[in-house]
Formats: C-alpha cells, sequence, structure tokens
C-alpha cells in the first residue's frame, strides 16, 4: 500500500446513508470523516448564513470550508472521509484539486439506494442530529440538482444496509 494519503470523497443524494457509512469507513481506516453538515450547522448557529443573507447568496460557503480543512488534514498527514451531496461536477473537481494540492490520492465514491421506497422511508424519518441543520424533504431530495459523474466513480449501493458499502470501499482505499 501507498504510503501517500487519501481522500475518500463521497457524494450521494440526501437520505442515502452517507453519513452512516462515512462514520464507518473512517473508523475502520483510521481517517477523519468530514462531514459537510457540521460545517454548515455550525455556520447556520453562528449568524454567518443570516449576514449574507442566506445560503442564496453563499451556496458553496460550507464547501470551501470544507475543502481547507481537508487540505489542512491531509497535509498533516490524515486521511479523510468526506461526506456531502457532492452533487455537481464543480465541486467533484474541487474535491480533486484539494487532493492534488495535498500529493493525496482522491478514490471519489458515489453512495446510492436502489430501492426507492426505501430512499424515501429513511428521508421521511429523518430527524436531524445537529442544531441548525434542517433535513430536506422527500420532494426537496427529488428535486436536487445533481449531476451525473462524467468521470470514474466507484458506486455502492446502502439499500441492503450499509456494511456491504463499506467493505466496498474499504478494499478500494487499500488496493489503491
Amino acid at each position: 500500500m501507498s504510503e501517500s494519503r487519501v481522500l475518500v470523497v463521497l457524494s450521494g443524494l440526501p437520505g442515502v446513508g452517507k453519513t452512516t457509512v462515512a462514520r464507518r469507513v473512517g473508523q475502520r481506516l483510521g481517517a477523519v470523516h468530514l462531514r459537510i453538515d457540521t460545517i454548515e450547522a455550525a455556520m447556520v448557529r453562528s449568524g454567518l448564513v443570516a449576514a449574507a443573507g442566506g445560503w442564496d447568496n453563499a451556496p458553496d460557503a460550507g464547501y470551501q470550508v470544507a475543502y481547507s480543512v481537508a487540505s489542512d488534514l491531509l497535509r498533516a498527514g490524515h486521511d479523510v472521509v468526506a461526506d456531502s451531496v457532492n452533487p455537481l461536477g464543480v465541486t467533484r473537481r474541487a474535491w480533486a484539486d484539494v487532493a492534488g494540492a495535498a500529493d493525496a490520492v482522491a478514490i471519489d465514491i458515489e453512495i446510492v439506494c436502489s430501492d426507492t421506497d426505501l430512499h424515501r422511508e429513511r428521508v421521511e424519518r429523518r430527524t436531524s442530529d445537529l442544531d441548525g441543520l434542517v433535513v430536506p424533504t422527500w420532494e426537496q431530495v427529488l428535486s436536487r440538482r445533481y449531476e451525473p459523474w462524467a468521470t470514474p466513480v466507484l458506486r455502492v449501493d446502502t439499500a441492503s444496509g450499509a456494511e456491504a458499502a463499506v467493505d466496498d470501499i474499504v478494499a478500494a482505499v487499500r488496493a489503491r
């Protein structure tokens, strides 16, 4: 296995199980779990989002913070699991740039839930575990802009649970 640091870049719609998978992958690999929801909830609580006039005026602020924190962590010698919807080509390229600038390897993962009924149930039953985080409705998940991947990505399915997805991701990281 290479000595270079790894940035595991998760993507997927809300409710597919990204955070559950990210936590377990981080534990198995000894990597830092970097969660956009945590950053954005803190920005809401601090009043920054309100001061900016809402998320429409600062749509990528949480991602910009996460890119900087991930860069620092990678340069300090830590592996990082980046947990975000990561819906656009521009955000995906930015994560790749973070890894490249830190001489780290980026591994792109798309998490899906192929069982639409289960995915909907997860979204509708979900409650926020973070003060300042408002979870989306099913309608908001369906209407969210989410671009197909234009580059190779490891796609894992959580319809049968998280463990197989975690195993696949850990194996991909160890095989790099």
